[in-house]
């Protein structure tokens, strides 16, 4: 069958919408995150390290070295260099329904590979694990260079204590970028919905920052990630909430949502926030109060309560996103029966 126009209107609804009531959608993520957690990250070609390259070319061809001094120039070609830079998912697009075209099947199974190369469960826990293990062999070199591989803060003089904060706190953070949030995309928009979340993540981690260079022109990014960001981080907290309820009890709760309502407003990052102060509060231990960037300390908000977090805070808090993963999980499969129940006693 030929990939005309019509080809794309009648099977785009399936091929995007088909994962949120599905049995398919369901076992597509339960093997994607069985690949993750196999195979981990692909060590030689990773997508995501691909697209980075891509999106590199297009920012020494876009970013404006007036961008400072003009503002609305910055936010303009920011804005041209995002649209460029996502512009191949119209490729994954052609690509998905060629295969939808020649059976279901393949479709199907291109969309686990899709969302598997979206997810970063395995490698998260990797890195921070590294970390962890450097700190309780008391190698704060060694902890110091590993975490600077997965934070943006300086870390050359960060002492034990604020290196492991800083490990559960990306955690903590990342918990919702690189494995829930793409999750959630895959089961409101199919491969194409993880895809775009993913890259657009991707985006707001090479230019989404406030510093002369990036505040202008990595604004377009900064806020697509937000608003991206937005639902899954709070679905995530809630999950956090559900999950302290059944292993620590009503108080660890009231304490997540005191985290919620009194300390998540005030961080910098309106999604990062929330996931970071109900985690961190959820598991009665307190994230860095500050950090150094480019060489300045800039202080931050209360996150979390009690004492501050340690090298034994990370497996608790791995532990506490795993049963919120599985709860999101089985939340998802009740939907999906009621849903399907509820369709098939209204068509009787």
């Amino acid at each position: 069958m030929s990939l005309s126009v019509e080809f794309f209107f009648d099977h785009a609804g399936a091929l995007l919408n088909a994962p949120l009531f599905g049995v398919g959608g369901i076992v597509a993520v339960v093997l994607a995150m069985g690949l993750d957690a196999w195979l981990g990250e692909p060590k030689r070609y990773h997508p995501l390290v691909g697209f980075a390259h891509w999106a590199t070319r297009w920012q020494r061809l876009l970013c404006p070295a007036s961008s400072q001094a003009r503002p609305w120039l910055g936010r303009v070609a920011g804005v041209l260099a995002l649209l460029v830079a996502l512009a191949p998912v119209s490729i994954v697009i052609a690509l998905l329904l060629a295969l939808e075209s020649l059976s279901p099947w393949l479709s199907w199974l291109a969309g686990i590979v899709v969302l598997y190369s979206c997810l970063g469960w395995h490698s998260l826990k990797a890195h921070v694990l590294a970390v962890n293990s450097a700190l309780l062999q008391q190698d704060l070199p060694l902890a110091r260079q590993r975490l600077s591989w997965i934070v943006s803060r300086d870390t050359d003089r960060l002492d034990a204590q604020q290196i492991a904060q800083a490990n559960t706190e990306t955690l903590l953070e990342n918990s919702a970028d690189a494995v829930f949030a793409s999750v959630f995309w895959f089961v409101l928009a199919g491969p194409v919905g993880a895809l775009l979340h993913r890259w657009v993540n991707t985006l707001d981690a090479m230019w989404g920052y406030k510093t002369p260079q990036w505040r202008y022109w990595g604004w377009a990014a900064a806020r697509a990630d937000d608003v991206m960001n937005w639902l899954p981080a709070r679905i995530l907290a809630l999950l956090f909430l559900l999950a302290a309820w059944v292993r620590y009890g009503t108080q660890a709760v009231s304490r997540g949502w005191q985290g919620w309502r009194e300390q998540a407003p005030q961080c910098v990052s309106p999604n990062g926030g929330v996931v970071m102060c109900v985690g961190a509060c959820v598991l009665h231990v307190r994230l860095s109060d500050g950090a150094y960037y480019h060489g300045q300390w800039q202080a931050k908000p209360t996150m979390g309560c009690g004492d501050a977090a340690t090298p034994q805070t990370l497996a608790s808090a791995i532990q506490l996103i795993r049963a919120a993963l599985l709860w999101g999980l089985a939340a998802w499969v009740l939907f999906a029966v009621i849903s399907l129940a509820y369709v098939r006693l209204g068509g009787s």
